[in-house]
C-alpha cells in the first residue's frame, strides 16, 4: 500500500469513494454529509487530497489542510469494499505523521454529531472533543490530538 498525492484525473474516483463511504450516513444525518458535496478537483489542485493505493487501485481518500498551529483532517474515506481491513487506520496514521513532518503540534478534525461511531473511534485514537457547534448547516463535533 502507498499513500500519495491525488492526481487531477483521479478526482471522479475520489468523489466516488467518498460517495460510497458516506452513503450509509445519509439516513442517519438526514441529508448528504458535507464531504459528499466537496470539489475534489479543487482539493487536488490545492495539494490537499491524498489517496491510499494498493496494486494500482485507489481504496481510500484523505483530505488535509495546513492551518497555523495545526493540521486539519477534513475528510477520510475508505472504499466500502475495503472497510474493516485497516485502511482507515493507515490513513489516520499518515495524517498524524504528516502533521509532524510539517512541524505542526496538533491535528484537528470534525465529524457530524450523529456519527457516534466515528466520535468513539477518534476518541479511542487519542482525540479529545473540544467543542460542538453548527457550521455550514451541520451539527459538528470538533476534536483535537496533540502530537509528541
Amino acid at each position: 500500500m502507498t499513500i500519495r498525492p491525488a492526481r487531477p484525473e483521479e478526482a471522479p474516483r475520489l468523489a466516488a469513494i467518498v460517495e460510497a463511504a458516506y452513503a450509509p450516513w445519509v439516513p442517519v444525518v438526514g441529508r448528504r454529509p458535507f464531504p459528499m458535496q466537496d470539489d475534489y478537483a479543487a482539493r487536488i489542485a490545492a495539494g490537499e487530497a491524498w489517496v491510499l493505493e494498493e496494486a494500482g487501485a485507489l481504496c481510500g481518500v484523505l483530505v488535509i489542510e495546513t492551518h497555523p498551529g495545526h493540521l486539519m483532517l477534513d475528510n477520510i474515506a475508505v472504499d466500502p469494499a475495503r472497510q474493516g481491513k485497516g485502511d482507515g487506520r493507515v490513513l489516520l496514521d499518515f495524517a498524524e505523521a504528516e502533521a509532524r513532518r510539517r512541524g505542526l503540534p496538533e491535528i484537528r478534525l470534525y465529524t457530524n454529531v450523529l456519527m457516534e461511531r466515528n466520535i468513539a473511534l477518534y476518541a479511542k485514537r487519542g482525540y479529545a472533543e473540544t467543542e460542538r457547534r453548527q457550521e455550514k448547516g451541520f451539527a459538528r463535533v470538533f476534536m483535537a490530538k496533540p502530537l509528541a
